[in-house]
């Protein structure tokens, strides 16, 4: 698919932005913290790997890929910090309801906001870390990736990496420390 993209096949490609998206997306999202910001990325990002495949000279696609997307999000994040906006929901006397979760079958509604919140606080946790360090725990954690697919996909060195990877973690843990009460809300109500 990759060699057919870069003759031009947009198909190809288009069957490439299907493979990755969801990974695109989901680091996007984890380094920019807001939905939209994240879809927009991951979509400004493709619409530059599809200008830039001809200069795809082989390796991990998916690490050449997500380094799209990460200058894509850091773009974002350096641009907001230029040019700060308020929100609609952040006015004066402006309510918003994101409405109730999303019913299931198998999930009582208060272990749907349990999880809702836990979700929650993890984001806010991650968003608290510097962006280098938020991408690697995203990458190595959540998303799978090696130590060394990190390192090519953020032109960094496997020490960087792992260092990155540590400290995140350490930030991770002090912050989520801080919300012990979220976590330790089941075993409170039993006792």
């Amino acid at each position: 698919m990759i060699l057919a993209a870069q003759r031009g096949d947009l198909e190809s490609f288009n069957g490439l932005v299907t493979r990755y998206q969801n990974i695109a997306y989901t680091v996007a999202y984890r380094l920019l913290g807001e939905p939209f910001a994240a879809a927009d990325a991951a979509q400004d990002a493709f619409i530059s790997a599809y200008r830039k495949i001809r200069e795809y000279r082989g390796g991990s696609f998916k690490a050449w890929l997500l380094r799209i997307v990460t200058n894509t999000a850091y773009d974002q994040i350096r641009y907001d910090k230029r040019r700060p906006a308020t929100g609609i929901d952040d006015l004066p006397g402006a309510e918003y309801d994101d409405g109730p979760p999303l019913a299931s079958d198998d999930a009582l509604p208060e272990d749907v906001a349990e999880q809702r919140d836990t979700q929650q606080v993890i984001q806010d946790c991650l968003q608290t870390l510097p962006a280098d360090q938020r991408l690697t725990l995203v990458m190595f954690d959540m998303q799978d990736y090696s130590y060394q697919e990190i390192a090519e996909a953020n032109d960094v060195q496997l020490g960087t990496v792992k260092s990155r990877l540590s400290r995140a973690r350490l930030g991770m843990r002090r912050c989520l420390e801080g919300k012990r009460e979220l976590f330790d809300a089941p075993r409170r109500l039993d006792s």
